[in-house]
């Protein structure tokens, strides 16, 4: 067996996943804006990565906990890993944009524009939008020299009067206007007085102002002018065809004379800071949770500083003072060659009037099982409904809780709550059940990383509509997606519900790849009220009928079904394991896998982002594959199949397969009965693992390799077969229904 470490690390291995993010941006098969959108994900991904993981490592450093992580590597030493990747990987990502996307963007009649390359109508057009729509919101601040530094050389430059003097030198008035904004910042004086670095929002561009000295002894003057969460930072240019913009921070650079009349500006570098968003919440001291997230949520916006990004065009004088003044920590200063902040770029993916750049649309479709003439109440008292979305549309969620909310024979909806969208049907429908009388209770996770203050919001709006709402359960998160519909029916109270591998979330269900099971199965209803019971009161849990509860049998429920399969292939009977995950990093469960391999039984994963199982190696884990699929859609299902000598056993889960999900959050392990839905998603396994057009195989080095397909058999991209398959399903339900003949009876004229 392989002296190698048994697993990889954990961080290297969510980097190894950005960068197959990555590849697709690199795609020259995929579209341009397509191309462009997967750029702006990986730039998205890495802020939260620095955020969370880098910020919680740094502070781990901090304190001294040099405690190694499964691999052997210490705080220090993944920090250095994680640094030398990150910049290997941002080298990447502008060398994508700038040598590749932009020029062929360009090509395509989407243009980004230099000052320089300014056209008079355009320049004027720069100039009026600035006078008129900047230059009266941006407000530049004085910074206070920390240290004396020797001045340089540079000359002074002023971009302004250089436009100025090729437009005929005429001065616009505003520059009188500025006189007063910054009279400090030319005021010697204020190089001693001037107030401390500004408290700038994370990942906000600013521009640092470097101006020139007073006097030959005086120290260097700086000004920040922040940008803020300003909407505008690609701006439209007029064009005799095709679409030209220029970035926000080109135009203030342009003007910037205007802050700082009578001045002269040696240099002015964009720069962006991101600031640690991994802080505790210590439930035990918390007497009222919603203020306690509240702060930390104020918190959050003045953390310590965890990256810089700046200009790679800055001098060694300016980059020395922004590291000193805002306590930048060795090594995680990062010089960009282009514009910062690429996750900004999805907003110019949504630009009109450049379809061919696009997918091929794809919209959700109407699920084959569902009528529209029908109560969904009917149509699940019949049978239990699978949805796999975004292929069947998610409106069939949203339509089950409106009936739910209007129904005169709902009596109660119970609803858990994690991520939601800013005008939330469903928050809408909980509301208006409740306006009608109905007992309604919302479990809110306020804990939701990045979405705590919008949970904040809906708890408050909803507990004003009178609906029970509680904040999940102390020292857990509430991950799980369930929802129970209580109804009064001729034959007695009937219980609904629905559980999924997604939030309750109809945008991005739109993007995601999730599934949802809908049933009135007497054991699931069952299971969801000792559910709701268990983490809205003090009852404790009762062993459940069907489902499993993290964190208190969901571990040991996978594990036992994975000693069956081990016990199984000891019998020499057939076993097989097929797990399709986001992420698989606990050590219990990797070494149950690897113990499955050993005795020989086959294992088949598809997981699309960490995974710090290694994969092939000789003596450990020959009998494993693992496969990743990055497409047009977010693999986000969690489905387990477990071959169970034959009684084929699959399951739908919200959890992954991490410390975090099994050990220290409410999730959900759901079996899936019903026949037709088990055949549904054992289908949904067998497309994933087909793939050879977009699945990356996980090597046992760490690498992803392209899976091929060999020349004799058919390309196969999972996620366009599992649309195709929607597609051809509703056609064959509609002419199922054209050949059903209804006969016309004849009205009884004896009335």
């Amino acid at each position: 067996m392989s002296a190698e470490p048994r697993f990889f690390n954990r961080e290297l291995s969510w980097l190894e996943f950005n960068q197959r993010v990555l590849d697709e941006a690199s795609d020259s098969s995929i579209p341009l804006l397509e191309r462009l959108k997967f750029l702006a994900i990986t730039a998205s991904n890495l802020d939260e990565f620095t955020m969370v993981r880098v910020g919680s490592l740094q502070m781990l450093e901090a304190e001294g906990d040099m405690r190694p992580d499964p691999v052997g590597l210490t705080t220090t030493q993944q920090l250095k890993a994680i640094g030398e990747r990150m910049q290997s990987f941002m080298a990447q990502q502008y060398h994508c944009l700038l040598s590749d996307l932009e020029p062929a963007l360009a090509a395509a009649g989407m243009r980004r524009v230099q000052p320089k390359e300014l056209t008079e109508r355009q320049a004027q057009h720069v100039e009026k939008l600035f006078d008129q729509e900047v230059f009266p919101i941006l407000t530049p601040l004085a910074v206070a020299c920390p240290a004396v530094s020797p001045v340089d050389t540079m000359n002074p430059t002023s971009t302004e009067s250089n436009l100025r003097k090729a437009k005929g030198g005429k001065k616009k008035s505003a520059a009188a206007k500025a006189a007063d904004t910054l009279a400090s910042a030319s005021d010697s004086s204020a190089d001693f007085d001037a107030p401390r670095f500004p408290p700038l929002i994370n990942n906000s561009i600013s521009l640092c102002v470097r101006l020139a000295p007073n006097n030959e002894t005086s120290l260097p003057r700086y000004a920040i002018v922040p940008f803020g969460r300003n909407r505008q930072r690609f701006i439209t240019l007029p064009a005799e065809s095709g679409f030209s913009y220029i970035l926000l921070e080109d135009v203030v650079s342009m003007f910037l004379g205007r802050f700082f009349p009578g001045e002269s500006i040696v240099e002015s570098v964009a720069f962006r800071l991101t600031r640690n968003a991994d802080l505790e919440l210590k439930e035990d001291q918390a007497s009222d949770l919603l203020s306690t997230m509240q702060e930390i949520v104020n918190a959050r916006r003045q953390g310590d500083c965890v990256r810089l990004e700046l200009a790679d065009h800055a001098s060694s004088q300016l980059r020395e003072f922004l590291e000193d003044a805002i306590d930048a920590p060795d090594r995680w200063v990062f010089l960009a060659p282009g514009p910062l902040d690429l996750a900004a770029y999805f907003r110019l993916c949504d630009s009109q009037g450049f379809e061919a750049l696009r997918y091929e649309p794809w919209p959700s479709l109407p699920s084959p099982q569902i009528s529209p003439s029908e109560s969904l109440f009917e149509t699940i008292s019949r049978q239990d409904v699978m949805l796999c979305h975004p292929y069947e549309s998610f409106d069939t969620v949203v339509r089950l809780l409106d009936e739910a909310a209007d129904d005169p024979d709902v009596l109660a909806i119970k609803q858990t709550l994690y991520r939601t969208s800013a005008n939330s049907p469903i928050v809408a429908a909980l509301k208006r059940a409740a306006q009608k009388g109905k007992y309604v209770t919302a479990v809110v996770e306020l804990k939701a990383r990045f979405d705590e203050q919008r949970n904040i919001e809906w708890a408050r709006d909803l507990e004003r509509a009178d609906v029970q709402v509680v904040y999940g359960v102390r020292g857990l998160k509430t991950h799980a997606k369930i929802c129970l519909i209580v109804r009064r029916e001729p034959q007695g109270i009937q219980r609904y519900v629905h559980f999924g591998t997604g939030n309750y979330n109809e945008i991005t269900s739109r993007i995601y790849s999730d599934v949802s099971l809908i049933s009135c199965n007497d054991d699931l209803g069952s299971d969801a009220t000792a559910f709701f019971n268990a983490v809205t009161g003090y009852s404790q849990p009762q062993r459940f009928r069907q489902i499993e509860m993290a964190p208190l049998g969901l571990r040991e429920k996978l594990l036992e079904m994975i000693e069956a399969e081990i016990d199984r292939k000891r019998h020499k009977q057939r076993a097989m394991i097929i797990g399709k995950l986001n992420a698989l990093v606990d050590e219990k469960m990797i070494e149950a896998l690897y113990a499955a391999s050993q005795a020989g039984v086959k294992v088949r994963l598809s997981i699309r982002g960490v995974c710090c199982l290694r994969p092939g190696v000789p003596g450990l884990s020959e009998n494993i594959t693992v496969t990743g699929v990055i497409d047009r859609f977010l693999e986000h299902a969690r489905i387990l199949y477990f071959y169970h000598g034959g009684d084929e056993r699959v399951f739908i889960s919200s959890a992954d397969w991490m410390p975090r999900n099994l050990d220290r959050r409410v999730e959900l392990l759901v079996p899936v009965e019903d026949k037709t839905c088990r055949r549904n998603l054992i289908t949904i396994l067998k497309t994933i693992l087909a793939d050879n057009v977009k699945a990356r195989r996980l090597q046992s080095d760490g690498s992803y390799e392209p899976v091929r397909a060999p020349s004799t058999s058919p390309l196969v991209r999972s996620q366009e077969a599992l649309y195709r398959r929607t597609s051809e399903a509703i056609e064959d339900a509609s002419r199922a229904a054209l050949a059903t003949f209804e006969p016309h009876r004849a009205a009884n004229h004896d009335e």
